[in-house]
């Protein structure tokens, strides 16, 4: 059942391992229990769905499997809100997961070098309580400029492309001098869009004690 109001019952579960999204939240004033979805999201394949439904679906798939597992655990006392992301990149029609190896990652960031590509970022937001779900995609485009091939080496052998749709983060990149900018908001492209949360940010900090 899709609401027109978000769930933001506490505690919010983050169903991501990731680092920067639970950086993000906490710079946004919101406190979550991080409970990834053990989910292998590379094993799937989109066929023929749009991208944009695509990254809504995974979303939404790592939201179910936390609510899932909770559930199993608490039985009638589970409660809170799960709050599930996934970021894909889309280069002239063809999806850019998170790279397996540094040698996919090398082919993403070369495929990408001097063009534009868009990041899609969805997010599922699901309540334990009544099982409401509200979920969203925003999108932005990232201009990837002549970045040099030792430059891209000494990227890779770092290894920051691990986990990371497209094998980047639009900050780090940016950070480290490469010539990659953004239309749209940068937090997307990163693994949540706060400018499209923040009505929802807004209610979880007032609710916080």
């Amino acid at each position: 059942m899709l609401t027109a109001e978000m769930p933001s019952s506490a505690p919010v579960w983050l169903a991501s391992r990731s680092p920067r999204r639970r950086q993000m939240l906490a710079q946004a004033g919101a406190s979550v229990c991080v409970r990834p979805a053990e989910i292998d999201d590379g094993s799937l394949t989109p066929g023929c769905v749009r991208p944009i439904h695509w990254a809504m679906a995974l979303a939404y798939l790592k939201a179910r499997c936390v609510a899932d597992s909770l559930r199993l655990e608490q039985g009638a006392a589970a409660s809170g809100t799960v709050l599930a992301a996934d970021t894909i990149c889309v280069h002239r029609g063809c999806i850019l997961g998170q790279p397996a190896d540094a040698d996919e990652a090398r082919a993403m960031l070369i495929r990408m070098r001097g063009d534009t590509h868009e990041t899609i970022t969805g997010v599922c937001v699901l309540s334990l309580s009544d099982r409401r779900r509200w979920i969203l995609a925003d999108r932005a485009f990232v201009h990837y400029g002549p970045v040099s091939d030792a430059a891209i080496d000494s990227y890779l052998e770092s290894g920051q492309w691990r986990g990371k749709a497209g094998a980047y983060n639009l900050r780090e990149r940016v950070e480290a001098g490469w010539p990659v900018w953004c239309d749209g908001d940068p937090a997307t492209v990163m693994g949540l869009p706060l400018k499209r949360l923040e009505p929802w940010l807004a209610r979880l900090r007032k609710a916080a004690p």
